[in-house]
């Protein structure tokens, strides 16, 4: 299959790729700047240059490929809503390039926040809807299409993909507890996180493109939550610094914008995804990856 994926250099899509790659699969990969074009070539990887805002570059890059894997996304925290707006306007360009084509598109989004406290499951919708909803309502416009001829995947990624590289979620925590002085947690830490490692993000991922039905929900998720407490008190032991509670009012202060995830209780389960797929997670769960001392290395 000739996949076009957006994202393809960044933190996920730099372990899909070479999965895709793997299986046989021939990629195009959507690059902004001739360093992410030199990596992607690198690779053995198309490259298509252009980026988010370029809609005509993304009509074109998934008007020639079977299928597209849209992983990209703007990680501007500070405009959330403006990276929301601009998520919509991405897939519905794609899904109005793809209609009546009967190909896969698979985007990512994420369980977090979907419904806090309970275990998000595959057969759960976000609450909020439109625009105005995390990623601009992305999972609501893309299976719109499903009846118009496109097959489309939501990809939920867990609240953190982890491995080595990971500059993500729990980088960034490590980063104010180095900060700080101290590691941190929310409350009581009881607060879960749901995990999994990059490879088994990348497997299911290529996995779902290869066997997903259209209009499906996909989890990767590895472990279904982890007490963040449990996570501060290794990066504490890492760091050979002291974990403790942070008041929930002080969160943002403490970890800076990563703190509003932070306090998230948001477990999450995979079992349908692994019965659908045959995908089982086999890869380091977090606390392992944590303790195997490669985030802790300036």
């Amino acid at each position: 299959m000739r996949v076009f994926v957006t994202g393809a250099s960044g933190w996920i899509g730099s372990a899909v790729v070479p999965e895709l790659l793997d299986a046989g699969h021939e990629v195009v990969g959507l690059a902004r700047s001739r360093e992410a074009a030199a990596a992607l070539h690198d690779k053995g990887v198309e490259v298509h240059r252009g980026d988010l805002d370029d809609l005509e570059s993304l009509r074109k890059g998934a008007d020639a490929a079977d299928g597209v894997v849209h992983l990209a996304f703007k990680h501007d925290f500070s405009d959330y809503a403006g990276a929301g707006r601009t998520e919509r306007s991405v897939l519905e360009t794609l899904c109005e390039t793809m209609a009546g084509s009967d190909r896969p598109l698979l985007f990512a989004s994420g369980v977090a926040g979907i419904r806090p406290g309970h275990v998000v499951t595959e057969n759960d919708s976000h609450s909020m809807r439109g625009p105005d909803a995390p990623r601009g309502g992305g999972e609501e416009l893309a299976f719109g299409y499903t009846e118009k001829g496109v097959r489309p995947v939501a990809l939920r990624f867990s609240t953190t993909v982890h491995g080595v590289g990971d500059h993500g979620f729990i980088s960034t925590i490590i980063e104010a507890a180095r900060e700080t002085g101290v590691s941190g947690y929310v409350g009581d830490g009881s607060n879960r996180w749901p995990a999994v490692h990059v490879r088994d993000a990348a497997r299911m991922t290529r996995l779902a493109l290869e066997k997903a039905p259209p209009g499906s929900v996909m989890h990767a998720v590895g472990e279904e939550g982890i007490a963040t407490r449990e996570i501060a008190e290794v990066i504490g032991h890492e760091l050979d610094i002291p974990s403790r509670s942070v008041d929930p009012d002080e969160a943002l202060s403490h970890f800076g914008w990563v703190g509003s995830f932070f306090a998230l209780d948001t477990p999450a389960s995979s079992s349908l995804t692994q019965q659908s797929l045959n995908w089982t997670p086999v890869e380091p769960g977090l606390i392992e990856d944590l303790s195997a001392g490669h985030y802790f290395r300036r």
